[in-house]
């Protein structure tokens, strides 16, 4: 039975799959989705209740593969578009979840942000922790912050915006969007920490940061793993040129093959429910 490269819930545009092997499936997750678990049901968008319900459906992507459970192994912003990796069993969860913790998993992101930095490369290092004059809201809190690094490239600038890779070793909450709201640069789009959080919603831009790569070597198989999300389409809607794709190195896990997409990582159509949450 052909297995359809895609995760097809209802009533939204359907969701690439971009690698999958007998552990994990890993999706190019559009901006809007939520990752919280799957009793939280305050929202219509919380994709793994999504997820649950249309594998407990029998639906033909799920069918096809055989799947009785799916969970996602880390978190992206509800904003954040891009390689979002899911588990197919407890303990595939388990034991790729570690690799996370254990900073053994690579991880890579654009994102557009105000300003020209005065640096090509620089790395934060700004200790973050929970703001308590806001909910969900993080700060860098110099005292009792927990440890967080990003190291950032300036890959593009174009009038008052630049093209910034960010390469996070730790994993805190917003890590990304501090460190660059801190170093005094902003992701465009930001509601939280950005100085479009200050415009109407139905004026600021989608949050401009994409999780683009994941690397690691496979805790079953011992295999080295890439898996890469498309940048094309998103650069564009940004007014960037994308640069010539990057060669894979011969022995890393090939992307399954899709067709190409000129939606891919854009917000999904609204819902009957009601439009995405801004924030996660």
């Amino acid at each position: 039975m052909a297995k359809p490269p895609f995760i097809e819930l209802p009533d939204v545009e359907p969701i690439p799959i971009l690698f999958e092997d007998r552990s994990v499936i890993a999706i190019d997750k559009p901006a809007g989705w939520m990752l919280v678990p799957h009793s939280w049901q305050r929202t219509g968008w919380n994709l793994q209740a999504a997820i649950v319900s249309s594998i407990a459906a029998g639906h033909f992507w799920a069918r096809s593969r055989n799947l009785k459970f799916l969970r996602y192994v880390h978190r992206l912003d509800a904003d954040t578009s891009g390689v979002l990796l899911l588990a197919k069993s407890f303990g595939a969860v388990e034991t790729i979840g570690e690799l996370f913790e254990n900073r053994r998993i690579e991880k890579r992101y654009l994102a557009v942000v105000h300003g020209q930095p005065g640096k090509a490369e620089w790395t934060c290092r700004l200790p973050l922790g929970p703001d308590p004059q806001m909910i969900g809201r993080i700060r860098v809190d110099e005292r009792e912050g927990k440890e967080s690094e990003t190291s950032f490239r300036v890959l593009q600038v174009k009038r008052d915006f630049a093209l910034v890779e960010a390469r996070p070793i730790t994993g805190r909450q917003h890590q990304i969007r501090v460190h660059l709201h801190a170093t005094g640069h902003a992701i465009l789009g930001d509601p939280l920490y950005g100085p479009s959080a200050l415009e109407s919603p139905k004026l600021r831009p989608m949050l401009a940061l994409r999780s683009v790569e994941l690397a690691y070597r496979d805790p079953f198989t011992k295999r080295p793993v890439r898996i890469l999300a498309p940048t094309e389409q998103w650069m564009k809607d940004y007014g960037f040129p994308a640069p010539p794709p990057a060669a894979a190195p011969p022995t890393a896990a090939k992307p399954a093959s899709l067709p190409a997409r000129a939606d891919a990582g854009k917000r999904p159509p609204p819902r009957k429910d009601g439009p995405p949450p801004t924030r996660s």
